[in-house]
């Protein structure tokens, strides 16, 4: 691809860095609120009439009804023809008792139709949203509900409709998770006018791979790089998957860069390194230094921002390093205004940040318990899918052990004052400042942050480790849940290595079952492809209007330019953004304040409110 090819000159000094930057200000190709709604063609296209010979409507006489809750619910709904995964590609729909008028099969099911007067708040059957959860951490499969989904009720009490689709995971190979989802979106749009929601105000959300892919599914509408992929499991065609706003807490996401961006923001960090791993992780740093100099993104008053080189270490001056530091300050003031002290770190927040092991949070905002999926959703449910407990005894809730760097765990204590928090900070070296009188913190500089809040916890290679065994090696695999590398930069910098140089260049060459290089499938899983210029597919998709992106800033699972980068892109692009980081929080549902399905219903309600 041609943003790769400079590569090769990429540690010369005669670089133009400035070449492939792109204005990074275009005006979104679709209003906000219609972005779905006017890709979408009539109902009855030949397209859509040859899909429903094998794929029905939904069944308006085979509802459920939970009295307790006052829902309507069906399940095991398949969205396409052709499944790959049959156990996994179907979906249940839960719709609030307001928006239906039934009738008793005298069977325990009902025949339903929309009552289109019915209402809940500002609400009624026809301009109610329709919210889907993306609960895949770790890119893993999300199980398709097999009975009455409890968490639901959270959203249709506010008078949303809840849509709970299965897909494949990352054993299966990108893009086989955002194809089904895609592939779900566009079930429910087939089903506009015999099912209550609106088409027009579809929303995704998840947490960390489950944010990654709530980003793509908001960055990638309509992409006609997934079209065979949706031929392939028999998806309804020539109706619209996007979707009007996405929900990101801490996504891993922006994989083409994701290793790079690691060693810049985090490599600081890293102690006890050989020379030829210590030459790696410079060599990384330094490329995505030359990618932020020609991606061309820009802050809020329009200004560029750039990296430049610097006395100490790699690439840490600049427009861009500045604007970073900006945003670490900012997190600390707005975690000062909310505390009220005496504070005690205790589950959400604290000196070791997050909820134990960045937990899922329980339906109150409680910490989750861990164990085996319950299907309750995201983020009803308490229960982690996927997770495991280190050799630390840390709870990881992504399912992939990463082989995570010790840290020790600070004991709680209280803190009387707002200074002597300050001082726990600084209780090794001196990198915070506060001033009483305006109450306002500042730092020195962003390695001495990372040094003491950001440690890298990854190996170099965060998400394409030498031995190709990280999640994400195989999420893009070929489906035989084998890892594969697709990092070229890592390739190029290790070309004349005899132990990973040939693993590398063989693994880029390989090609998948519709025929297409990982670079390609790599461009479908990047939601930063759709919305820079720098890319080839920037402007190639209908991009959400809305987006809300929450992450824990201490989280050693990604660099903070990964959030940072997207709400820049999608800000550039014209998106309307909701972004925050979170102070002294990991890799959670972070949030400053409230429980994060609370704050998830109203921003949606704030959006449609406009």
């Amino acid at each position: 691809m041609r943003y790769r090819t400079w590569i090769a000159l990429a540690f010369t000094a005669a670089l133009a860095l400035s070449g492939c930057a792109g204005s990074g200000a275009a005006e979104p190709s679709k209003e906000p609120e219609t972005a779905a709604a006017e890709t979408s063609p009539e109902p009855e296209t030949a397209s859509q009439e040859a899909s429903a010979a094998s794929l029905s409507l939904i069944d308006p006489s085979k509802w459920n009804y939970n009295e307790e809750d006052g829902v309507y619910w069906q399940i095991e709904i398949p969205y396409c023809a052709s499944p790959a995964a049959p156990a996994y590609e179907t979906l249940g729909i839960f719709v609030p008792e307001a928006y239906m008028e039934a009738q008793d099969n005298n069977d325990g099911t009902y025949t339903c139709r929309i009552k289109e007067e019915g209402a809940i708040g500002s609400y009624t059957a026809m301009t109610a949203p329709i919210v889907i959860p993306v609960n895949t951490p770790g890119y893993s499969a999300m199980a398709a509900p097999a009975d009455y989904v409890s968490a639901a009720a959270d959203y249709t009490q506010a008078g949303f409709i809840y849509v709970n689709a299965g897909c494949r995971g990352r054993e299966e190979g990108a893009p086989a998770g955002v194809t089904d989802l895609k592939a779900a979106v566009r079930y429910i749009r087939y089903n506009e006018g015999s099912i209550p929601g609106s088409m027009e105000r579809i929303f995704t959300f998840g947490m960390s791979g489950g944010g990654a892919q709530s980003a793509l599914m908001g960055a990638t509408g309509d992409s006609e790089l997934y079209l065979p992929y949706l031929e392939a499991i028999g998806a309804v065609m020539d109706i619209s998957d996007a979707v009007a706003g996405s929900m990101c807490w801490c996504p891993v996401t922006n994989l083409d860069y994701a290793n790079e961006a690691y060693e810049w923001n985090m490599g600081v960090s890293r102690t006890g390194l050989d020379e030829e791993m210590q030459t790696l992780s410079n060599g990384m740093a330094q490329a995505f230094a030359l990618y932020i100099n020609s991606l061309g993104l820009k802050d809020e008053e329009g200004a560029l921002l750039t990296l430049d080189a610097s006395e100490t270490g790699i690439y840490q001056a600049g427009s861009y390093y500045d604007y970073m530091k900006t945003v670490i300050e900012t997190s600390l003031n707005h975690f000062l205004e909310d505390t009220s002290f005496p504070y005690t770190p205790s589950s959400g927040k604290g000196m070791g940040g997050g909820l134990p092991g960045g937990g899922f949070p329980g339906r109150d905002g409680a910490p989750g318990m861990g164990g085996a999926p319950d299907g309750d959703g995201l983020p009803g449910g308490n229960d982690i899918t996927g997770g495991f407990v280190d050799e630390y005894g840390r709870l990881q809730n992504d399912g992939i052990n990463r082989g995570l760097a010790e840290q020790e765990a600070a004991e709680p204590q209280t803190y009387e004052t707002v200074q002597d928090y300050i001082d726990s900070l600084n209780q090794d070296t001196r990198w915070v400042s506060y001033d009483s009188a305006s109450h306002t913190a500042s730092i020195t500089s962003v390695e001495d942050f990372v040094k003491a809040c950001k440690k890298a916890s990854k190996n170099i290679g965060a998400f394409d480790d030498l031995e190709g065994t990280q999640g994400e090696n195989v999420l893009f695999g070929y489906g035989d849940g084998a890892g594969t590398h697709f990092d070229p930069i890592m390739a190029e910098l290790l070309k004349d290595n005899e132990a990973y140089g040939p693993a590398y260049a063989a693994d880029l060459s390989k090609q998948d079952i519709l025929g297409n290089t990982v670079d390609v499938r790599m461009n479908m899983y990047n939601p930063m492809y759709y919305l820079c210029s720098y890319y080839e597919g920037y402007q190639t998709s209908n991009v959400a209007g809305y987006w809300r992106i929450r992450t824990g800033i201490t989280q050693g699972d990604t660099a903070l330019s990964t959030e940072m980068n997207l709400a820049l892109a999608l800000e550039n692009y014209g998106c309307q953004v909701d972004f925050e980081t979170i102070w002294a929080q990991g890799h959670t549902m972070a949030e400053r304040t409230g429980s994060p399905t609370e704050n998830f219903i109203q921003w949606v309600n704030g959006c449609l409110a406009q």
